[in-house]
């Protein structure tokens, strides 16, 4: 069997490709890849550190893309990449998640004439406003096998007219991530020690939530920043708030001059976490603010609770199921949610089907079945 082309190019990818890559090892016999780092994200020490921390292989290929507009970036992926599949002829090229990256290589795939397989796929937020949701659509359009993490997405697929045959359920392998690292995940306190932050804000009652903010339409207009970064002011006031802090949206904290509206002994300010520490911060914490995708799922996970700051979710088993309530970006919503979650009324929820840590053994069982048949 020719391999399989792998293809990470941020950080919410390699979460997402850990376990297939173990899967794939393990399987008997075991199924032959190529793991093609775009280079997308581009802060070499933390994607060094992902690595490790997930038990990823090193590359055998490295893009070095780097930064660049949406325009920019997809098309020096593609540049890049089509060599390697003239190279590699792989049997399939395997993408997983939304960035940039993911509809890139399918492109080259697809135009190439080689099946393109999307694990995550279907999921809608129904925002075309969204860069994610653009890649999202077209990606499935042009796969082969569609693999969904809930039975939503296969609803979305079918709508959009994809051929039943197409597209399996089998559950999420960021999941599969959360399983594998929460043993490992570094702890809060460790954390805050490392930063040389108040330790003790930890200790206290009602213990502390931990916030991320990256969303264009959340850190780059002045005012919805200055307003979400007042109400987190607010929250601090009864909840000490450790913030992990995006470096777009440090960019524009620096460049309006909001500083100042978070400054306060009970909000830590931290830079971005890597995988085992994030996890740790999420899972001794009361309460999870963000407008992450990965962080919705991560915390139903953790049966933590999680207000999500966006008007929307492409993840809408987290809110039915999960712990998830979207609180968009409205002042007395959010100080309401965190209210009910001081006063024991957060949501509790449930694991979703098949969010049971063995969603990467499903994806590599089918997809050697299916490779073979073709």
């Amino acid at each position: 069997m020719n391999p399989v082309m792998c293809v990470v190019g941020a950080r919410p990818n390699f979460i997402k490709m850990a376990p297939i890559l173990r899967a794939m090892a393990a399987h008997q016999p075991p199924v032959p890849e190529v793991l093609v780092h775009t280079g997308q994200h581009y802060g070499s020490a933390m994607s060094e550190r992902l690595f490790t921390a997930l038990g990823l292989p090193r590359p055998d290929e490295n893009l070095e893309v780097g930064s660049g507009n949406h325009a920019v970036q997809t098309a020096e992926v593609m540049r890049r990449f089509d060599p390697l599949v003239e190279t590699y002829q792989p049997a399939c090229v395997l993408v997983v998640g939304d960035v940039n990256s993911t509809l890139a290589c399918s492109l080259v795939a697809s135009k190439r004439g080689v099946p393109v397989v999307h694990v995550e796929s279907g999921l809608r937020s129904c925002d075309r406003s969204m860069p994610e949701e653009i890649n999202r659509i077209l990606t499935d359009q042009i796969s082969d096998r569609l693999y969904t993490t809930e039975r939503s997405a296969e609803i979305n697929l079918r709508r959009e007219g994809i051929a039943q045959d197409r597209i399996v359920f089998a559950g999420n392998v960021m999941i599969d991530s959360v399983v594998f690292g929460r043993a490992s995940a570094r702890s809060a306190q460790a954390t805050l020690q490392q930063f040389h932050a108040n330790v003790n804000l930890l200790d206290e009652p009602p213990g502390y939530g931990v916030v991320t903010l990256h969303r264009p339409s959340n850190v780059d207009e002045p005012q919805t920043l200055r307003a979400l970064l007042g109400v987190l002011a607010e929250v601090a006031q009864r909840l000490p708030l450790v913030f992990a802090m995006h470096p777009r949206t440090r960019a524009s904290i620096e460049r309006f001059g909001l500083a100042d509206v978070l400054d306060s002994p009970r909000v830590v300010l931290l830079p971005p976490q890597d995988y085992l520490e994030m996890l740790g911060l999420m899972a001794q914490a009361r309460v999870v603010l963000t407008d992450s995708g990965g962080l919705q799922e991560e915390t139903t996970a953790l049966g933590v609770p999680c207000l999500t700051l966006r008007d929307n979710t492409e993840r809408p088993i987290t809110v039915l199921e999960g712990t998830n309530t979207l609180v968009g970006t409205d002042r007395d919503a959010i100080l309401g949610a965190v209210q009910d979650v001081l006063q024991g009324r957060g949501k509790q929820g449930r694991i979703p089907e098949c969010w049971d840590g063995h969603a990467a053994q499903r994806i590599v069982s089918d997809l050697y079945q299916w490779l073979q048949s073709r």
